[in-house]
Parts: C-alpha cells; structure tokens; sequence
C-alpha cells in the first residue's frame, strides 16, 4: 500500500521537513496533532477552549472530507488540553462534527502546548468509508 499526504485548501500545510497534516494509508487516515492556528501560520485563533476545539475539528473535518470521507468516518481522538477543568467546553464542541456512535477518545491534560495561546490540540485517526452516511 502506498503512503498519500492528504492536503486541505482550508488548512494551512507545515513548512516542508516538519510533519503532514494528513497521512492516507489504505483506507485509514491519521491526522496529526492540530491546533486552531490562523492560515498564516503564526497567530492562534479562539479565545478558549470551546472556540478553539470548534476551529480544530472544523480543520480535521476538512482533512477527512479531502480524503473522501466523513466525519462518521472517523474512529479516534486524542485530546491534549492545558486545564482539565474545560474538557465540557471541548466535549461541546465535539457534540457540534459528530452524532450517533462518537469516536473513541483520549483526553489528556499537558502542562504546555507549543505555545502559551494554545489550550487544545486533537489528533485523529479515521477508517475512510466505515462509518454510516
């Protein structure tokens, strides 16, 4: 099987050498740890937890859907946050890019992000074409 790099208009790519937003192998996809950074790659957007986890699965979505899938596609999450205490405002946002079974999920808290702004990052893995439309 080969290896294809998944690619969004609607997310901004690394610079070339540090990682893929998106990795296809077969029908499953993995998609790397994503923040809610700005198409220029520098500011982060969403005030808080809520905000930035909507931005974050809105990018996964776009990934997906880039490797022909759906959400309901996707099968695990990961979920890195800075304070414990604001996983209700990251499940609330999950609510709005899922129905019926939810994915299999990891929440962990971390002392730090990559940079102070960042309070959630989501990784996520999908099996393209499993789940119900």
């Amino acid at each position: 099987m080969d290896i294809e790099r998944i690619i969004s208009p609607h997310v901004a790519e690394p610079p070339p050498g540090r990682w893929s937003n998106a990795l296809r192998v077969g029908d499953m996809l993995f998609v790397s740890g994503t923040v809610s950074r700005a198409p220029d790659g520098v500011t982060i957007e969403g005030r808080n937890e809520y905000e930035q986890a909507k931005i974050i699965f809105g990018k996964i979505r776009h990934l997906v859907e880039a490797a022909g899938g759906a959400m309901s596609d996707v099968v695990k999450v990961t979920i890195y946050v800075v304070n414990i205490k604001q996983n209700t405002e990251v499940w609330r946002a999950r609510q709005e890019f899922f129905t019926g079974d939810f994915p299999c999920s990891t929440l962990v808290e971390v002392r730090s992000l990559a940079t102070p702004e960042i309070l959630v990052e989501i990784e996520a893995i999908a099996c393209i074409g499993a789940g119900k439309r």
